[in-house]
């Protein structure tokens, strides 16, 4: 009381930033003297009451440092943050699980087998509910084939989980639509044949193995024909003799002699002669 009162008045300043963290430095300052002058001390062993009032203690603080907390600006939940979210919760069910002991196995159970098949849809729908608006795209051909192969398979897939099934008599009426879905198979498939290979070569490799077996065939193939013209040798098929038959039959007999005993030469050189007479004759 009397320091003070001895002290005058004085001018107040404002607390700024840098006092705000010197003070604090000189708090920390004065608690690691302090420990300084601590003693030696006893261990004691940490038991679960220590570790349940030290989780307390600590959700107590932070508690305590929320209400401390001044007025934020409240943002937007974005894209973004929510995948960060999204990964963090993975991270920590990871951790969680690397922290887990041994644990005893349990059947599976066809109840948990359907419990589990049914989560599986609901997450598939509440997946399928969070997804936002999209952009159409063409059903491609490529994608009708793949949708089509994907049916397929699915159907294989159901066809193995079916049980036993009770064998029904074969009528004359499923006979008839068996023949029937036989024909129009047959149909379809001629259609796409038409189609697809009709009309177009098909390329193969000129192997030595195609080559020696294209030789045989046309060996095989000069046989047969020695054959049959050995087998029609003197044999002769009879043709009706008309007026139009025997003039050219005639013609040809003509054409052929004249060939043959050079007429046509002579008859050349004889027009030749002939021609080289008659200017003699007029320059005479």
């Amino acid at each position: 009381v009397l320091y003070k009162e001895s002290v005058g008045t004085g001018t107040p300043t404002p607390v700024t930033p840098e006092m705000e963290r010197v003070k604090r430095n000189q708090e920390i300052c004065s608690s690691v003297l302090y420990k300084e002058n601590i003693g030696k001390a006893t261990p004691t062993p940490v038991t679960p009451e220590m570790e349940r009032v030290k989780r307390n203690q600590e959700i107590i603080s932070s508690v305590l440092y929320k209400e401390n907390v001044g007025k934020v600006t409240p943002t937007p939940v974005t894209p973004e943050m929510e995948r960060v979210k999204r990964n963090q919760e993975i991270i920590s069910s990871v951790s969680y699980r690397e922290h887990l002991g041994r644990a005893t196995p349990t059947p599976v159970t066809p109840e948990m087998e359907r419990v589990k098949r049914n989560q599986e849809h609901v997450s598939a729908v509440v997946y399928k509910e969070g997804l936002g608006k999209a952009t159409p795209t063409p059903v491609t051909p490529e994608m009708e084939r793949v949708r089509r192969n994907q049916e397929h398979i699915s159907s294989v897939l159901y066809k193995e989980h079916l049980a036993k099934g009770t064998p029904t008599p074969m009528t004359p009426e499923m006979e008839r639509a068996k023949r029937n879905q036989e024909n129009i198979s047959s149909v379809l498939y001629s259609d796409s044949f038409r189609k697809q290979v009709q009309g177009k070569a098909a390329y193969v490799l000129d192997t030595p193995e195609m080559r020696r077996v294209r030789e045989t065939q046309k060996h095989i193939s000069t046989v047969k024909y020695h054959e049959d013209f050995e087998k029609s040798k003197g044999s002769f098929t009879p043709v009706v003799t008309d007026p139009i038959t025997e003039r050219v039959k005639k013609n040809m007999q003509d054409f052929s002699d004249i060939s043959y005993r050079g007429i046509q030469r002579r008859v050349v050189q004889m027009e030749r002669k002939r021609v080289e007479q008659d200017q003699e004759n007029l320059t005479g």
